[in-house]
C-alpha cells in the first residue's frame, strides 16, 4: 500500500493488547543464545527487526523453533557454532550493534551490512571501546559507520574501557551484554561513560534482563558500571516479554485526544520500560490516567474545549515515546517544548527533522535545534492544512505511527507508506482503527 489516508477521527475508546517490547525482544535473543540451556520466549514481538536477529543468530549456527506463540533457543553457551559469515541487519540498530559486540569475542571472520540508512547510522563509539580490548574491526564504507568486517582476535580486559554515552545508549548496552564473555586478570570488566549518558532507561532494561540470565552488573551512578568477566550466561527457562511501552504511547494519546477510555495491556506500573513514564507526561498536560501493574487507562481532558495544555519537558526518560508528544502537540492549549533530544537525529531517520517537517505541512509552528523541539499547534480549526503529498514517514514506523494522531484533527490525513510500520507492529494500523472512530 503506498498511502492510507485517516479520518477525520472524532472520538477514541477500546482496549488494546501490546505487541510485545521490540528493546526487550532482541536483547532476550540474544541473552538465550548466549546462554547455556534452552530458553522458551514467550510474547516475543514478531517484526522485521526481531526477524533479523532471529535469521542472524541462525545462520551463526544457534537452533532455535517456534512453539505456538513462544520461541524456544537453544543456547550455545557463548560460542557461536559458525565461525564465519555475512549478515544483512536490515535497519535493525537493536541487533546490529549488540551483534557487533558479540562478533568481537567471538575469534571468527563476520560481515555485518545494512540498508542504506543504517550505513548513516554512527556506530563508531562502540567499534572505538571494542578497539580498545584488542578486537580487530575494519570498516567496510564510511569510518565510524556500517558496513563493518569483523577479524579473529585476541581479547583480554586490563584496564577500564571508555564508551562515549551522548550518542546512543545501544553502544553502552552493547558492551554491558557482552563484554562479560571476556577475560581480565582482575576477574572485573569496568566500563566507564564518556559525558552524560542518555536514554538511561534502556540501560535499566539491559541491567534487568543480564540479571535474569545470571549476570549481575554493579552499577555506580551513571558513569561507571563493574562487570564480572569470564562469566557464564545461564538459561532462566522462561521468560516474557513486556508489552512494548513505546507502542503504546500512541494508544494512550489517543486515548487523551479522543476522550477515551482507552486502555493499554501488557505493561504498567511493573514495567521495566522507562517510555511507560509517557503516561506521566500525558497527565502533566491534562489527561486522566489510571494504571495498574499490567495495564495504563487514559481519558480525556477536564477541558471545556477538550484540548491538552502544553508543556516544557527534558525527554531523556522517554526518548521514543517523546515523539508521540511532539503530535499530540498538535492538540494542546499553547506551545510544546520537548529538550534532551538529541538521539533522534541517529534513529531510523533524523528525527527531529522529519518531525519539524511534517508537523509544519499540518499548519504547525515548529522550532528545532540540535536537541530540542518546540511545537506550536495552529492557532484555530481554519489554520489546520492538509497536505496535497500527505505525510511522509521517511521508513520509519515510529513517523507513521505518531502521525495517525494527526488524523484526531478537522481534516482526513494521508500517511505515506504505512508498511514500514512492519518494522515494530505491522498490524498497527488496523489495531487503531478498532479504537478510533
Amino acid at each position: 500500500m503506498e498511502h492510507l489516508t485517516l479520518g477525520p477521527l472524532t472520538r477514541a475508546s477500546g482496549t488494546v493488547r501490546l505487541p510485545g517490547s521490540k528493546s526487550i525482544s532482541n536483547r532476550v535473543l540474544l541473552l538465550s543464545a548466549l546462554a547455556t540451556g534452552e530458553t522458551r520466549v514467550r510474547d516475543l514481538l514478531d517484526s522485521d527487526d526481531t526477524r533479523v536477529m532471529l535469521e542472524a543468530l541462525k545462520v551463526l549456527g544457534v537452533a532455535w523453533r517456534r512453539d505456538g506463540g513462544d520461541c524456544i533457543v537453544t543456547g550455545v553457551g557463548g560460542n557461536f557454532p559458525n565461525k564465519s559469515a555475512d549478515l544483512f541487519m536490515g535497519n535493525a540498530g537493536t541487533a546490529i550493534r549488540p551483534l557487533t559486540a558479540a562478533l568481537a569475542l567471538q575469534g571468527g571472520t563476520y560481515a555485518l551490512s545494512g540498508v542504506p540508512r543504517m550505513h548513516e547510522r554512527p556506530i563508531g563509539d562502540l567499534v572505538d571501546g571494542l578497539v580498545q580490548v584488542g578486537a580487530a574491526i575494519e570498516y567496510l564504507g564510511t569510518p565510524g559507520y556500517p558496513p563493518l568486517r569483523i577479524n579473529p582476535a585476541s581479547i583480554r580486559i586490563d584496564a577500564p574501557i571508555r564508551v562515549r554515552g551522548d550518542v546512543s545508549s545501544q553502544f553502552l548496552t552493547a558492551l554491558l551484554m557482552t563484554l562479560p564473555m571476556a577475560s581480565a586478570p582482575s576477574g572485573k570488566i569496568q566500563i566507564e561513560v564518556v559525558g552524560e549518558l542518555i536514554s538511561k532507561p534502556y540501560i535499566e532494561i539491559t541491567l534487568n534482563l543480564l540479571a535474569r540470565f545470571g549476570i549481575v552488573v554493579e552499577r555506580q551512578g551513571w558513569e561507571r558500571f563493574i562487570l564480572p568477566a569470564g562469566a557464564n550466561y545461564r538459561s532462566p527457562g522462561e521468560i516474557y516479554v513486556e508489552g512494548d511501552a513505546s507502542t503504546a504511547s500512541y494508544f494512550l494519546a489517543a486515548g487523551a485526544i479522543g476522550g477515551g477510555p482507552v486502555r493499554v495491556e501488557g505493561v504498567g506500573m511493573s514495567s521495566i520500560q522507562g517510555d511507560v513514564r509517557f503516561a506521566e507526561a500525558l497527565n502533566r498536560m491534562g489527561a486522566n490516567v489510571m494504571a495498574g501493574d499490567n495495564w495504563i487507562e487514559v481519558r480525556g481532558t477536564e477541558r471545556d474545549d477538550g484540548r491538552l495544555n502544553g508543556i516544557e519537558l527534558d525527554c531523556n526518560h522517554i526518548p521514543d515515546a517523546a515523539m508521540t508528544l511532539a503530535v499530540a502537540a498538535l492538540f494542546a492549549e499553547g506551545p510544546t517544548t520537548l529538550t534532551n533530544i538529541a538521539s533522534w537525529r541517529v534513529k531510523e531517520t533524523d528525527r527531529i527533522a522529519a518531525m519539524a517537517t511534517e508537523l509544519r505541512k499540518l499548519g504547525a509552528l515548529v522550532e528545532e535545534g540540535a536537541d530540542y523541539i518546540k511545537v506550536t499547534p495552529p492557532a484555530s480549526a481554519a489554520a489546520w492544512q492538509t497536505p496535497a503529498d500527505g505525510i511522509g514517514t521517511y521508513d520509519d514506523h515510529r513517523m507513521a505511527m505518531c502521525f495517525s494522531l494527526a488524523a484526531f484533527g478537522p481534516l482526513p490525513v494521508r500517511i505515506n507508506d504505512p508498511g514500514c510500520v512492519g518494522k515494530t507492529f505491522p498490524e498497527y494500523f488496523s489495531v487503531f482503527a478498532g479504537v478510533a472512530q
